[in-house]
């Protein structure tokens, strides 16, 4: 049996609970309805907490996807700063203005390859993937031409 029941909502409320039930093309009492059940059940903070924990979850594995992002580019800094600083040999004084400028060229034109790159969405860690399946399926093909010529 159903009991009839007259409440005032907020406008604000009235109209996101109109709303929804136009989308979901039910009653609004039916909604209402589901709520309240939704929140004397004594399962929803179970659903709550779970609904939280899948969150939770899923931001963990971004973090560790980030941590994992900035622990490559890291190391290749690291890697390119050491063979450069052990390849490139010091200038003499007399061509340290003409080094100087050339650099800032040099930089300016890095800067805007940078933005270009950046603007078309490719990343250090996509052409690691890359190359690293690319160099394991150059790898594979040329154990399998080992195999066949061994035959």
């Amino acid at each position: 049996m159903r009991t009839k029941h007259t409440f005032r909502l907020p406008a604000d409320l009235m109209t996101k609970l109109a709303d929804h039930a136009g989308r979901k093309r039910v009653s609004q009492a039916l909604i209402v309805e589901a709520a309240l059940a939704s929140h004397f059940s004594p399962d929803g903070a179970d659903r709550l907490e779970a609904a939280v924990a899948r969150r939770l979850d899923r931001i963990g594995r971004h973090l560790e996807r980030l941590e994992r992002h900035v622990a490559i580019t890291n190391e290749a800094l690291a890697v390119f700063v050491r063979f450069w600083l052990t390849s490139t040999p010091p200038l003499p004084d007399s061509a340290l203005a003409a080094a100087q400028a050339k650099g800032r060229e040099r930089y300016q034109g890095f800067v805007e390859a940078l933005g270009r790159r950046l603007a078309r969405g490719h990343t250090l860690a996509d052409e690691v993937v890359t190359d690293v399946a690319g160099n394991a399926a150059e790898a594979d093909g040329a154990r399998d031409r080992e195999d066949r010529d061994q035959r």
